[in-house]
């Protein structure tokens, strides 16, 4: 295949896949693969064609995390790299895996193994020590929410496997020229639209309103906390709070409002702590506030330690330090949650065992780094009958770990952001999309509040019914509705991607049986 030709496919498939991560649509995935699976076949089965699918598919896959990941250099140059360097090699090698097979074993096992095993890497990526799963097929849909309804019963992977099934339809239908396979894959595209939109036009939301005031109080992590001193930050934030309704059910601040670090063991000493508490008791009686802080918590003599707990031989103690959510009302603070899916790097040492005593390692984003502690299970939040979950930041990406939250009794859920780190970028818009699709997963309606852009609500359809961009200092108020039924999607979790891995399994084993009892008749 003339290399021209070969860089256009690549180009094409590229552009193709990195469109939906810009708002574009998602509706360029169904075809995306097809000029990379072209490419596969312009190439024969030897070692030629083995390197060349290295250097065209493996480059194809980097290119696409580049463009749609970028952003994060603006926190850690080293995300970036990371984040091409893994798409090159579980996607790439995905693809090179798929080329080998599809030259020594029947078309159907070389299509099996390229479906079963990409979502088996989107698995991987999201559940790993390295754990990034920015670039799973099916988020490429978080602007098309109308079109993916079906997520309620599938979650992302759903979509994963859609795209990957279409892409196969359509290049098979290119390759053997025939159009009964191209109606298929139109089929295959089409109906779970029109079922989707079906669902998005009947669904009716059906609960108890509740009133809720998301603040944004705009502040840059890198310039504004050299100005603001801890206590001027919580006046920012009371002052904001105060636009709230009397009659709101929840204020909600983003990740990080409370700077300075909070001692669990003494609450009530803390002076910013106390100054929420004195202002609820003022102003908002019936009224729970949830904020983000970084918390320390000591360790009592006897008391059972956590893996990750630090110690202080100045003082002889043991602690552990938190990046958590605080919900208070006018008796003080009520409860707490430790954010368990934490940010490789910043907040977690992947490895951490072997790798505990290299803490030089973590990157900086403010506050508390190296390897924090967590709650091992998810927390609910309750005020006047109503459950809120408070998921933080990078909780919200995924979707399992997220639903656990609605299994515990959430009717409507939070989520606490600090969005800031990556600029006026793609990174904060493509984690307000994300948390749409998680709306439609679990039919819970979401209050967002983000330290600057975008905070707002997303109701049960997973429609943003209000929101504040970039650079806006505010506090917006909504009404959203509670829902206390679980999707099929909420009690089973990402049971396509764990079906994807057996399959995958099976389908390596076969291949390497296929090849054992075919030696005399397979290319070398």
């Amino acid at each position: 295949m003339e290399r021209k030709r070969v860089l256009l496919y690549c180009l094409a498939s590229a552009v193709l896949l990195s469109l939906p991560w810009y708002g574009v649509t998602g509706m360029t995935l169904p075809v995306a693969l097809v000029p990379l699976l072209m490419v596969s076949e312009g190439y024969p089965a030897g070692r030629r064609g083995f390197r060349a699918m290295i250097k065209w598919a493996g480059g194809t896959m980097a290119v696409w995390a580049a463009a749609t990941t970028w952003w994060v250099a603006y926190a850690a140059w080293i995300g970036a790299v990371m984040s091409v360097i893994i798409s090159f090699t579980l996607f790439g090698g995905i693809l090179v895996a798929y080329h080998w097979a599809s030259k020594r074993v029947p078309r159907y096992v070389a299509y099996i193994l390229l479906i079963a095993g990409w979502i088996s890497m989107e698995l991987l990526y999201t559940n790993g020590e390295l754990s990034f799963p920015w670039l799973t097929l099916g988020n490429g849909f978080a602007s098309d929410i109308a079109l993916v309804q079906w997520y309620d019963t599938t979650g992302v992977f759903g979509g994963s496997l859609w795209v990957l099934l279409a892409n196969v339809l359509f290049f098979e239908a290119w390759r053997r020229k025939n159009k009964r396979t191209a109606i298929a894959g139109l089929a295959a595209v089409l109906i779970p639209v029109c079922v989707s939109l079906v669902k998005y036009y009947t669904y009716r939301e059906l609960g108890r309103p509740v009133v809720i005031t998301a603040v944004q109080p705009n502040i840059n992590p890198y310039t504004t906390r050299i100005r603001l001193s801890p206590e001027e930050q919580t006046d920012l934030m009371l002052r904001l709070a105060g636009q709230a309704p009397r009659d709101a059910g929840f204020v909600i601040f983003p990740e990080s409002a409370v700077y300075e670090t909070v001692v669990e063991n003494s609450f009530e000493q803390d002076r910013n702590i106390r100054k929420f508490t004195r202002f609820i008791a003022a102003a908002y009686p019936n009224t729970m506030f949830i904020t983000g802080a970084s918390t320390r918590y000591y360790y009592m003599p006897g008391e059972k330690l956590s893996p990750t707990v630090r110690y202080d031989g100045r003082n002889d103690l043991y602690y552990d330090f938190y990046n958590t959510a605080i919900a208070m009302d006018s008796s003080g603070v009520v409860d707490v949650y430790h954010k368990a899916r934490l940010v490789v790097g910043a907040e977690r040492m992947p490895f951490f065992n072997l790798l505990k005593k290299m803490d030089f390692l973590v990157v900086d984003l403010g506050g508390v780094t190296g390897q924090l502690g967590y709650d091992p299970d998810r927390k609910v939040f309750t005020s006047d009958g109503v459950g809120i979950g408070a998921a933080i930041c990078w909780e919200g990406v995924f979707g399992q770990y997220y639903s656990g939250f609605v299994k515990e009794g959430a009717d409507v859920m939070a989520i606490i952001s600090n969005d800031g780190w990556w600029e006026n970028t793609q990174g904060h818009k493509q984690l307000f999309r994300l948390s749409q699709l998680r709306a439609i997963e679990s039919r819970r309606a979401i209050a967002r509040s983000a330290n600057t852009g975008v905070s707002g609500f997303i109701n049960q359809r997973g429609n943003a019914i209000e929101k504040v961009g970039w650079d806006v200092r505010a506090a917006v108020t909504a009404t959203i509705l509670t829902n206390d039924k679980l999707t099929f999607y909420t009690r089973y979790g990402d049971y396509i991607a764990r079906i994807s891995v057996l399959v995958f399994g099976l389908c390596v084993l076969y291949i390497i049986a296929y090849r054992v009892r075919k030696r005399d008749h397979l290319p070398v």
